[in-house]
């Protein structure tokens, strides 16, 4: 590749983090993300090397992160069955130290789960400062799945006058309230919907039939919620527009090319921690002294030794 296609990619791919950053909820229409999206970027200009370099940039970022323990980042993705979640995750994290991170997956609520609200069990797995944490799904299924299977929310033992017909734009109100608070105490929060089509959702639920090592990964219940496709598409919407705020915004990323939904979303992570600026802790005279007093220690007792 010539210096001037660098160049070019190198433009292209800066630029993505805010192509796909939801900065006019009003105005956001799912319809308007095509799934099959890259930028006009190919697989075979980028390579791996594209998204290894911003992998290792992520990798010295969360060092930093983590030495300097003030901010915590709090990365949420959610999306439909085999979006590639599980493979976006892997690779984004794939060179960071596993001190500095912490991944969590949310399934169907437990029966001590239901005894609390519904933000309780995702409170006791925030990272604490200085550290990456993931959520795989998230206090959205509150207003995705549970919107569109309404015996859902029938269950969850909650006083029934207070589940009004307007229990969707209070929930939307109660998450923006919660990822306020953790922006203005230090959490940085960054959430991806990966918008995958339908088509391809088929074609990679076949291949998880077809292929041995992926049986476990399928169920007929995921089948049988493409019946709710639309229902779906419809609260996806609803929710990014709702819930994309200038200190917790949406990045509805394509997810047709797994390759490409990597490289935004570890893009989309490494610009928004380099923005926070993380630096390694500065010492006063006295630790310098100490660290001077440690060396010429351990000197004399390789001298000594030798």
């Amino acid at each position: 590749m010539g210096s001037a296609a660098r160049k070019r990619l190198s433009k292209a791919v800066v630029r993505l983090p805010a192509r796909f950053r939801v900065d006019r909820p009003k105005r956001f229409r799912l319809d308007d993300v095509d799934p099959a999206d890259t930028a006009g970027l190919r697989e075979q200009e980028c390579g791996d090397d594209v998204l290894a370099a911003s992998v290792a940039r992520l990798s010295d970022l969360q060092s930093k992160l983590y030495a300097e323990d003030r901010w915590s980042v709090l990365v949420v993705f959610q999306a439909m069955d085999a979006a590639g979640k599980d493979s976006t995750i892997r690779h984004m994290l794939s060179g960071i130290n596993p001190a500095g991170c912490q991944v969590f997956s949310f399934k169907t609520p437990t029966s001590e789960e239901l005894d609390h609200d519904y933000l309780w069990r995702h409170l006791r797995c925030l990272p604490e400062r200085g550290r990456i944490g993931i959520f795989n799904r998230s206090w959205y299924e509150e207003v995705l799945i549970v919107r569109v299977h309404a015996e859902i929310l029938a269950n969850q033992r909650i006083p029934r006058h207070l589940v009004t017909k307007d229990v969707w734009e209070e929930r939307y109100e109660d998450i923006n309230a919660f990822e306020r608070h953790l922006a203005r105490n230090g959490v940085l929060v960054l959430k991806f919907l990966l918008h995958v089509s339908k088509e391809e959702q088929r074609r990679r639920f076949l291949a998880r039939i077809d292929e041995p090592s992926k049986n476990w990964k399928f169920a007929l219940g995921d089948v049988e919620e493409r019946e709710h496709w639309d229902e779906y598409m419809q609260a996806f919407e609803g929710m990014v527009r709702r819930t994309s705020t200038s200190h917790a915004p949406w990045h509805v990323v394509p997810a047709d090319h797994k390759w490409f939904t990597r490289l935004v979303v570890a893009e989309t992570v490494t610009r928004a921690i380099e923005s926070l600026d993380p630096r390694f802790p500065e010492f006063d005279k006295a630790k310098r002294k100490e660290l001077e007093e440690a060396r010429r220690r351990l000197l004399r007792e390789g001298r000594r030794r030798g």
